[in-house]
């Protein structure tokens, strides 16, 4: 079962997330094993976006969609990487060209210095004229050198675009995607991110979450992917103090989930117009769309087109108003 696991280091402005998707995981890989799948790669790219998603978004307090994207002008032109407020995410990617059995994020998506990341805070309830929250950063460090990781990417996201210290270790297989987050907080007072570096709070933290962070980036591919949460957390920070909040698992934690519907396609297929879609019936016999993050298809015929643009009545007989 997919869990999450949120800890804090007791007496230091240190947090952390870890998270395993693995049913979940396999569940995608095997909705996309039925149609085209993925080159290895831009599988394990994915795994990690999954699992990048799904810390970022528990590490907020936010009721809307975390939507992480990369995009750029490798054989991979996009990748998403969606997570709602009840941490339900959907992964899906667009490669067009050939994929190299090692290529790393550079390879993949930034050939030509073109590659982009970005975080999306899409609200759920959106109020008038209220529009989501975007930041863009390249796929590229401070003195422009091509990142090769995706983790690195999101380290330099965060301190850029959001001025927090972060460390990230991801890792994906066709097992299991995991993750794990080490984020320095902002100290109260004039030593916090936000203020001056050069306080002492700000030296102690910054001495605190280094020293944690260093120990995080012993994590091998091998024990994210294989270790359970408590073998895990204690191997690594045996010597620090811990407190671990209550595991999210089953509904309460991170899970596939996608939020595609028959009624949503309908809708689709009802904006591009009657003639064209009755175009595609009359040469295919029916109209089939597949969803994106799910590879769920959806089929309608000449009846159910029909019904798609007869105007419902809801009204009962008799109600019809006379002004």
């Amino acid at each position: 079962m997919s869990e999450l696991h949120k800890f804090l280091f007791e007496g230091l402005p240190v947090r952390g997330v870890l998270v395993r998707l693995d049913a979940d995981w396999q569940e995608v890989l095997r909705r996309r094993a039925e149609g085209a799948g993925w080159p290895a790669p831009v599988q394990a790219l994915m795994g990690e976006m999954a699992a990048a998603g799904v810390l970022l978004q528990s590490n907020i307090s936010f009721n809307g969609a975390l939507v992480l994207q990369v995009y750029g002008d490798g054989p991979v032109k996009l990748a998403v990487a969606e997570v709602r407020s009840d941490l339900g995410f959907r992964v899906t990617a667009k490669v067009d060209g050939e994929v190299a059995e090692d290529a790393a994020l550079d390879a993949l998506l930034n050939v030509q210095g073109g590659g982009r990341c970005a975080i999306t805070l899409d609200p759920k309830d959106k109020t008038a004229g209220q529009q989501p929250y975007q930041g863009v950063v390249p796929l590229s460090g401070p003195d422009g050198e091509p990142l090769r990781r995706l983790a690195e990417v999101l380290e330099h996201y965060m301190r850029q675009s959001e001025q927090l210290d972060t460390r990230l270790v991801l890792a994906a297989d066709g097992r299991c995607a995991a993750g794990l987050l080490i984020q320095r907080l902002p100290v109260e007072g004039v030593g916090n991110l936000a203020g001056r570096e050069d306080a002492p709070e700000a030296d102690e933290s910054h001495e605190a979450f280094h020293r944690i962070a260093m120990l995080a980036a012993t994590l091998s591919t091998e024990e994210l992917l294989g270790l359970d949460a408590d073998t895990l957390l204690r191997r690594l920070f045996w010597e620090e103090p811990l407190r671990r909040f209550e595991p999210q698992r089953g509904e309460s934690g991170p899970r596939f989930a996608c939020t595609c519907s028959r009624q949503r396609v309908g809708q689709m297929l009802v904006s591009l117009g009657r003639s064209e879609v009755d175009e595609v019936v009359e040469e295919q016999g029916r109209v089939e769309v597949g969803c994106e993050f799910c590879g769920l298809r959806y089929h309608f015929d000449a009846v159910d087109v029909g019904e798609l643009f007869t105007p419902r009545i809801d009204q009962a007989p008799g109600s019809a108003s006379l002004n």
